[in-house]
């Protein structure tokens, strides 16, 4: 038998080996709210140029689906047997078995029906290691067609009871615009008219809009994945994309809720904030989306 053979491992053993992941498998439908700054400097619609830039706004519609893989993802370790005569015990680190999913995000215009985002992707729980010394992490791995491919570990990773605590300072203002000019580059955020289905307050705070999705629900547990391409990680991107609106970070994070109903019954939903950092004219302009989907 080859010794890359991977033999593939029951449902229950997969679901056993992916930790805080487990609840991830299957189809997630729902709606969120998306906000991004692009270069504008084209008069021809939908431009509003010439202008530094325009505000692209969407209430959205969202497939997301995660398949578990069927097997263990060996990672090489670095174990050296018999360092020296006198200390013969092995030293460095042992092979590790990776699991994960595999997923597929889905992106429309809740209003046209346009699709505005397709990612395929990967989410994987790496146990802890020696070399380098860490606790259990999780990863997300993503490419976007725009020509972008990231690593994002996870800072914080853990069950909690309750409901989520969602950030309701969160801003999609740009950052490092020099003091005369914030009224200027700030003006759009706050008097753009919002996109159907969504709330003026959203543009400026999208995480607005995952509070006001569970504010009438009972939310007796969360699973809390927060991850980042920084300072472990990171974006790589193609060349065009770095000159003209480079992504340079991203952070997020999703709650896997479970929602207890007047019945006593439960259902599973998954809210995320993502922040996405684009970097053009020499300021950090935040791409926020967020979403609320339930488990199909």
């Amino acid at each position: 038998m080859s010794q890359n053979f991977r033999p593939g491992l029951s449902s229950a053993a997969t679901t056993s080996t992916l930790g805080l992941l487990a609840d991830l498998a299957g189809t997630w439908i729902g709606t969120g709210f998306n906000i991004i700054a692009l270069p504008d400097f084209d008069k021809r619609p939908p431009s509003t140029g010439p202008k530094p830039f325009r505000l692209e706004l969407n209430t959205t519609q969202e497939t997301l689906t995660f398949t578990p893989i069927g097997g263990n993802v060996p990672n090489r370790g670095s174990l050296t047997a018999f360092p020296s005569p006198q200390d013969p015990t092995p030293t460095g680190q042992n092979d590790i078995n990776l699991h994960g999913l595999t997923y597929l995000q889905q992106v429309s215009d809740a209003n046209t029906h346009s699709g505005i985002h397709i990612e395929p992707g990967i989410w994987i729980r790496v146990p802890a290691s020696n070399i380098p010394k860490q606790e259990e992490t999780y990863v997300r791995l993503a490419t976007i067609p725009h020509g972008d491919s990231l690593v994002a570990q996870s800072s914080f990773a853990q069950n909690v009871p309750g409901g989520p605590k969602i950030d309701e300072t969160e801003s999609s203002l740009p950052i490092g615009i020099p003091h005369e000019a914030q009224q200027d580059y700030n003006q759009p955020y706050f008097f753009t008219a919002p996109p159907a289905g969504a709330q003026k307050s959203w543009i400026i705070n999208p995480n607005l809009a995952l509070t006001a999705a569970i504010q009438n629900q009972k939310i007796i547990k969360t699973t809390v994945l927060q991850i980042s391409t920084d300072p472990a990680g990171g974006i790589v991107n193609i060349p065009f994309v770095v000159k003209n609106a480079n992504a340079v970070k991203m952070t997020a994070i999703f709650w896997i809720e479970t929602v207890e109903q007047a019945n006593g019954s439960t259902f599973q939903q998954l809210q995320y904030t993502q922040n996405v950092t684009l970097d053009f004219l020499g300021i950090q302009w935040p791409h926020i989306s967020v979403a609320t989907l339930v488990k199909f």
